[in-house]
């Protein structure tokens, strides 16, 4: 499967003590006019001032928000945002995976309730209904849609200026992979693993997904395009087939090897085997959907062309 287990939720009582004892975020006064956003499921979300007391449902929103200088304003984090290490100061809520605790959510007072697309209708509808504001942030579906979250989150806590000077660094580091991978005309064929938990059925990254734009952009060609789904198992017979010339272990994380790899039946057979390149990646870096998308293509454009980047 391609869930994975999750934490013990932490408890009710010492996070609302946590709450309790930290220093309260500083109010700004209300706008001359409301702050009005529409949200990706096209809700109509107003705030009378920049979000000052905000809990994050996704690891995404979490990074997005320390990023552009806005960590100190989260009262609250799911418990899966694990970076950066300041995150772990900020109270957890517990798993947003099913019934949220929306008992504890309530308790810590925030003025914003930042979703990601990991979050449901439903649990949006039932915040909601407790009387919270909530944003559903959608997922990016290129860099240029990366850099108007940032600027959107932003606004969303008066952190304006810091949201364009980080999403035009941003966009410089992206333009800096691009001028060297544009003009690769040898572009290897990649396997990236998700998970395989049945090796004979790995999971992997198929077309319209932003991996495979980030295999493509960092100068390599996504074996999954010609699948059909977002994200497919495939065969080891199709894999043999395809014949990959790297293999990225998105799944290296959890144990996966290099060694294990080349010793699955019949992989022996593959180029990727052959060469030797059967290489661990870090999927936290793709896998959500913020800033650390660009230091994904950085270390991918690295992995499959070292010789550009010596």
């Amino acid at each position: 499967m391609i869930a994975r287990f999750l934490k013990p939720v932490v408890l009710l009582a010492a996070v609302v003590a946590l709450a309790a004892c930290a220093p309260a975020a500083p109010t700004p006064a209300p706008t001359a006019e409301p702050l009005a956003f529409v949200d990706g499921l096209g809700r109509a979300v107003t705030l009378s001032a920049p979000a000052q007391r905000i809990i994050t449902l996704a690891p995404s929103n979490t990074e997005i928000l320390f990023a552009i200088g806005a960590g100190r304003q989260m009262v609250g984090r799911d418990e899966l945002s694990d970076f950066p290490a300041a995150a772990a100061d900020v109270a957890s809520i517990g798993s947003t995976f099913g019934a949220l605790n929306t008992e504890l959510i309530v308790s810590l007072q925030p003025d914003l309730v930042l979703a990601a697309e990991i979050n449901t209708p439903e649990q949006v509808k039932a915040l909601e209904d407790l009387g919270l504001t909530v944003y559903w942030l959608a997922n990016p579906t290129d860099f240029a849609g990366l850099y108007e979250n940032l600027k959107l989150v932003g606004r969303l806590t008066g952190r304006e200026a810091e949201a364009e000077q980080l999403a035009a660094s941003l966009e410089a580091r992206v333009a800096a992979v691009l001028e060297k991978t544009q003009a690769v005309t040898a572009r290897p064929r990649v396997f990236y693993e998700l998970d395989a938990t049945d090796p004979t059925k790995p999971f992997t990254v198929g077309p319209g997904t932003f991996m495979d734009t980030l295999l493509t952009l960092a100068g390599g060609e996504n074996i999954g395009a010609a699948l059909s789904d977002p994200y497919p198992q495939i065969s080891s017979e199709e894999l043999i087939r395809q014949n990959p010339d790297v293999i990225l272990l998105g799944d290296a994380a959890y144990g996966v090897t290099a060694e294990a790899v080349a010793a699955r039946p019949g992989w022996e057979a593959l180029a990727a085997v052959q060469a030797n390149r059967i290489l661990a990646f870090d999927d936290n870096l793709v896998s959500r959907p913020g800033p650390r998308l660009v230091d994904g293509l950085e270390t991918l454009a690295k992995l499959l062309h070292p010789d550009l980047f010596d």
